[in-house]
């Protein structure tokens, strides 16, 4: 997927906002297969197109709520795992812990903030493309609270809960270590203590980072 231009779509209501993201995008190596202003017209291209990812604005027309985020949850239901990088403009702690409901990963919730930060935007979209995710900090922090007893989760240590925090955010493990002032071997060390607490498989290693994350996003 590196090699060959980024497919994206952009479902954003703002034609300043949507142009500006085209621009980024193309401007970055990607390619723009479809720029929609509603819900509707998302689920429509993601169909048509089967997009690498999309971004995709959680509050649209009619009612600025969330549609944006329907429409988002409705086109992963009709193309099953495509991959959906919403943004907003605050955290909504229950329109993310929607999108992560279907633990299939590739996805991500950035707040608009960060769009600023061409390089890490970019980043989180290729991320979020190969099934990854990207969380924005915030929505971490506001995500990382258990809402239901579980020994699994509760068996982690508070290192091996930042590490799982570092992990959510999309960061490698040279990235976690740096983070966390520990060494790589460290970081690999707690990464794999975290999937035998969470009794993990051992299946391919970034497939087991996502479910990882999403056990204990979804609490």
């Amino acid at each position: 997927m590196d090699s060959a231009p980024l497919r994206v779509v952009i479902a954003e209501d703002s034609a300043l906002l949507r142009e500006g993201l085209a621009s980024l995008i193309s401007e970055s190596g990607g390619q723009v297969v479809a720029k929609v202003a509603d819900g509707p017209s998302l689920v429509a291209a993601v169909v048509e197109h089967r997009p690498d990812v999309s971004v995709v604005d959680v509050r649209m027309p009619p009612t600025q709520r969330d549609e944006g985020l329907r429409a988002a949850i409705e086109a992963r239901r009709r193309v099953p795992g495509t991959p959906v990088l919403v943004l907003s403009q605050y955290v909504e702690r229950q329109y993310a812990t929607e999108l992560l409901a279907d633990r299939a990963g590739g996805v991500g919730y950035l707040l608009k903030d960060r769009v600023a930060d061409v390089r890490d935007f970019m980043d989180a979209l290729r991320r979020v493309a190969r099934g990854g995710t990207a969380l924005d900090p915030e929505v971490v922090a506001q995500l990382m609270v258990p809402r239901r007893a579980d020994d699994r989760i509760t068996s982690l240590t508070p290192r091996e809960k930042e590490v799982l925090a570092a992990m959510a955010e999309g960061r490698t493990n040279m990235g976690i270590a740096v983070l966390l002032g520990i060494s790589e071997g460290a970081t690999e060390k707690h990464i794999s203590n975290i999937f035998g607490k969470l009794e993990l498989p051992d299946t391919e290693n970034d497939h087991r980072r996502v479910l990882a994350v999403l056990t204990y996003l979804g609490g």
